[in-house]
């Protein structure tokens, strides 16, 4: 009891430094609820090491051990935590030009933000001294034009080294940590140059998120670490146009991760997706939008040490936001969105999307799809299903064999079609498919149709049209033994013959069908599939969706017999491209502004300009 007393005060002690934007009180009760219950999850005195990057999760977790309580100036194999934040960098022969500290990678440089400003309180005052003169050193000029005579590891198996004094990596997440980070040294060394450089890269990079997206857009692993890096900017800069230009990029980052964020999962299509996140609580991203939005029966058990800088920072998402990941809104709803291609810095690369997504939330699921399938390090399908116990279960298809790669695996050219509850997809190869899904879920094959029954959604997967002609899939080997998914399992459909492989899938709940025995009957009676060629058409009782296989370029599709121009889908985020309709939310393409109506509210964002 002692222990947890001195946390809290801990904790009431740092937001006297940092005090949160006015929330809800509700809201924020849930916040600090949930912060409570992260804490409790570490043990004290296990940090690890400060070699190479591993402060990504050291110096968080004895920021956490502070908050904690575990406080005490010791040595650091005593379980000090404060005696581990200023022990000697396990790397400081290598950073002697700045005084042995190691300001190299991004992971590192943003715990040592949070260290210095956000700790610094509880700093030996002689070593808050010393860091300010090393960041000093480090920004006096760009430290990104500053080289050593060999690249240096990030890790040491790794591959991605830079000669430069700041990580030179472009992933999204590790230039935004690197141009925060250098921000907020040069500012608070009085580094104007180097501050005004970063000051307007900063800049150019949130303008480009209310312009054409993120180009890490959506990404299971790595959304949380976008979030957990610009609240340093927004907690500690000291300009208020740069604080405002840090608040524009987190209220982006987490209006538009709200609408793949449900009951603790996150789902829909996704850039650098690794597979990893396909169950409640399973993604970093879930994990961290989590802590705003909770809205799960399923508490979160997982250790992740990032979110030291949420459970520290003042910033709270904007209302809509949390209107969004609660599914507050009129349904069923379907969007139209795009991405853009993930190195749109360069010549040309803004010009145009590179994939075309379709978002669909029905009252108990949530269905989303791209044009070019999966492939690479992006998902193109997924849906997730309300579960009362679980949050929600996950249901996804891949082409390809491998389990591991479940969410990106591809065996050929991908193309696929969605009108609302129905999706075409589509491989120019004999290729087999992967179907993940719940063991519980209840599963009948009936006349080549598979059917699934999971606790409020129905799914209908055809291979074969009603005249026997195929599109090459049989229903094959179940494969129960997946280590991450404990409570899941994968059906593999076998390509049979040549050309084309593929389903269709139409998906049902008592709002639009009644019972399961009736969307049951109404697939069997009334649905079919025309196959001819290249071309598939799928009709539903309700609607009918067809597409045609253009190899690799983007498929031709007709969505309840009305040709779909890929020209008219540039939008963002657009609810429907024959509407001016913004509900619920709207960023045209380079409008620099984005919308929310949700919840009976409208609100609007976009990056503050002066």
């Amino acid at each position: 009891m002692k222990r947890f007393l001195v946390a809290v005060l801990l904790v009431m002690s740092y937001q006297l430094v940092a005090t949160a934007q006015a929330w809800p009180p509700e809201l924020e009760a849930g916040f600090q609820e949930r912060k409570q219950e992260y804490l409790s999850k570490f043990e004290s005195g296990k940090y690890g090491s400060t070699a190479y990057e591993y402060e990504k999760n050291s110096y968080p977790r004895a920021m956490i051990d502070i908050l904690r309580g575990n406080r005490e100036q010791a040595m650091p194999a005593a379980g000090g935590a404060i005696a581990f934040l200023q022990a000697d960098d396990a790397d400081s022969s290598k950073n002697g030009h700045i005084l042995g500290f190691d300001f190299y990678s991004g992971f590192t440089l943003k715990g040592q933000i949070r260290k210095y400003f956000g700790f610094g309180q509880f700093l030996n005052p002689s070593y808050k001294t010393r860091m300010r003169e090393a960041m000093r050193i480090f920004t006096a000029d760009d430290p990104l034009t500053h080289h050593f005579a060999t690249p240096r590891k990030f890790w040491e198996n790794s591959t991605d080294n830079c000669d430069t004094w700041i990580d030179c990596r472009n992933t999204d997440n590790l230039r935004a940590m690197r141009e925060t980070s250098a921000y907020l040294m040069a500012e608070e060394t009085g580094n104007e140059r180097t501050r005004q450089i970063y000051k307007a890269r900063i800049k150019e990079k949130v303008r480009s998120l209310y312009q054409i997206g993120q180009g890490e857009w959506d990404s299971e692993a790595y959304l949380g670490h976008a979030l957990t890096t610009y609240v340093n900017l927004y907690d500690f800069a000291k300009d208020p146009e740069v604080k405002a230009t840090a608040k524009s990029a987190l209220d982006w980052f987490t209006i538009t991760g709200a609408l793949k964020y449900w009951r603790g999962g996150f789902g829909g299509p996704s850039k650098r997706d690794y597979s990893q996140g396909n169950c409640v609580w399973c993604s970093g991203a879930a994990q961290a939008l989590g802590l705003y939005f909770g809205d799960s029966p399923v508490k979160d058990i997982n250790q992740n040490p990032d979110l030291v800088h949420l459970i520290t920072s003042s910033y709270r998402p904007p209302v809509a936001a949390v209107l969004l990941a609660r599914k507050q809104f009129t349904k069923p709803l379907e969007l139209l969105n795009s991405k853009p291609t993930y190195e749109n810095w360069k010549p040309g690369g803004n010009d145009r999307p590179q994939f075309y997504e379709t978002l669909y939330f029905g009252n108990s699921f949530q269905l989303g799809t791209l044009a070019q399938g999966s492939g690479g390090d992006w998902n193109g399908f997924k849906l997730m299903a309300y579960n009362s116990h679980r949050g929600v279960d996950y249901f996804i298809a891949s082409s390809g064999q491998d389990p591991n790669k479940i969410s990106t695996s591809s065996a050929g050219n991908d193309a696929v079609a969605q009108y609302q509850n129905l999706v075409i997809w589509l491989n120019d190869k004999p290729a087999p498919f992967q179907f993940f899904l719940p063991k519980s879920a209840h599963t009948e094959i009936i006349r080549e149709k598979m059917f699934v029954r999971l606790e409020k959604t129905w799914l209908a997967i055809t291979t074969l049209s009603s005249a026997n002609a195929p599109i090459n899939l049989q229903f094959g080997v179940i494969n129960s033994n997946l280590n991450r998914y404990p409570n899941d399992q994968i059906i593999t459909a076998i390509a049979v013959g040549g050309g084309i492989s593929g389903f269709a899938l139409e998906v049902g709940e008592k709002e639009s069908y009644g019972t399961w025995e009736e969307f049951k009957r109404s697939i069997l009676v009334s649905s079919r599939l025309k196959v001819s060629d290249h071309t598939v058409e799928y009709f539903s009782s309700k609607k009918k969706l067809k597409v045609q296989h253009q190899g690799q370029e983007l498929p031709k599709v007709w969505r309840n017999g009305r040709f779909h121009d890929w020209r008219t889908h540039f939008d963002v985020y657009r609810a429907d491209t024959s509407s001016l309709n913004k509900t619920p939310i709207y960023q045209a393409w380079k409008s620099g502004k984005l919308e929310v109506i949700a919840g009976g509210q409208y609100s609007n964002f976009s990056v503050f300009d002066r």
